[in-house]
């Protein structure tokens, strides 16, 4: 009988490989391709050179981020269908695209909204938040310069700033910030005589002596990095009874006048504390309602913990940040995770 049993086991065991090879099994399913991340962008030419580099691009596609240019020359309704959409063109009428966009589109991640942004575009509303924080604690205190916002008639300024109690020298900045060049240009008024050639809507603010050097803070999320950009040298006394007139700049800091690299005297160069910096990013992020901006703050000359925030920029130069593509790309997958987890969690 056990004999019988083995050669009926080795029978059914020969059986079975002559169907194997007669039907193969079926092949394993071809994995399903990776899901793209779809960020629709709507950028200036300029931004677009100086944002979408090939290192950013690339480690995009690496990281399954695909860019995909909006046509702004058809309706934004008609197109994508987008994850999320970067934007930074001016104007009320795409603000109001945009807006439509979204209330059509919940879904759709819009970095930032557009009521968000307008208030950065005015630089009496911009520099207001971070007055209102009053933020001091164990690592330092920051605030804003004094300042005056002047609309119209140059010729009442001087009157204006005897009453506000300004001190000379001050720096003239245009009101609105609408992207442009010129809004970004500044002057520095030294005597009372001059204020009157300055050319209104504009904001006066007192001239701290900072060092010559400013403190660019870039936030992408809850991501905070710092550099260090060459500014306006210090005033001294001298040099302010001995010059007249107002001198005009093109802007305070730029790509070229980094200064990280410098050989400056530790105590203007070292960075603010960062405990300070990530406590000033979240609150702002916060009351701004904004997760792509960045804070110029100097620090004031003499002192080693009195900071001042004298601009705020909305979706600035990030392509001078170091290392930008790999904070960028990691800030682009986390929105789309904590969308996620969201859901699972209302699910």
């Amino acid at each position: 009988m056990r004999l019988n049993r083995e050669i009926a086991f080795r029978n059914e065991e020969e059986s079975e490989r002559e169907r194997a090879s007669r039907f193969p099994p079926a092949p394993a399913p071809a994995p399903a391709p990776q899901q793209k991340l779809v960020v629709g962008y709507a950028l200036t030419s300029k931004k677009v050179k100086s944002f979408l580099q090939p290192k950013l691009e690339g480690l995009a596609r690496m990281k399954g981020i695909l860019f995909v240019a909006i046509d702004q020359s058809r309706p934004l309704l008609e197109q994508g269908p987008f994850d999320i959409v970067l934007h930074k063109l001016t104007g009320k009428e795409w603000q109001q695209i945009l807006e439509d966009y979204r209330e059509k589109h919940p879904e759709v991640t819009v970095l930032d909204p557009p009521d968000a942004i307008q208030h950065l575009h005015n630089r009496q509303s911009m520099l207001q938040e971070v007055a209102d924080l009053n933020l001091s604690d164990c690592y330092g205190k920051v605030g804003v310069p004094s300042q005056l916002v002047i609309t119209k008639d140059p010729s009442s300024i001087p009157a204006a700033v005897n009453k506000a109690g300004l001190t000379l020298p001050l720096v003239a900045k245009p009101l609105v910030v609408d992207g442009s060049a010129k809004s970004h240009e500044l002057s520095l008024a030294y005597d009372q005589s001059s204020l009157s050639k300055l050319e209104p809507p504009l904001v006066l603010q007192e001239f701290v002596n900072h060092g010559g050097v400013l403190f660019k803070v870039y936030i992408v999320g809850e991501a905070v990095k710092v550099v260090r950009r060459f500014s306006l040298p210090d005033v001294n006394k001298c040099e302010l009874l001995n010059n007249a007139g107002v001198f005009r700049f093109p802007r305070v800091s730029c790509a070229a006048a980094n200064a990280d690299d410098a050989d400056l005297d530790p105590c203007i160069a070292e960075l603010p504390p960062r405990p300070l910096l990530e406590r000033l990013a979240r609150e702002l992020r916060r009351r701004l309602g904004l997760r792509l901006f960045n804070i110029d703050i100097i620090r004031e000359h003499g002192t080693r913990d009195r900071f001042y925030v004298i601009d705020i920029n909305y979706f600035p130069g990030y392509g001078k940040m170091p290392g930008y593509e790999h904070i960028f790309t990691d800030f682009l997958l986390s929105l789309v995770q904590s969308k996620y987890k969201r859901r699972l969690s209302i699910g």
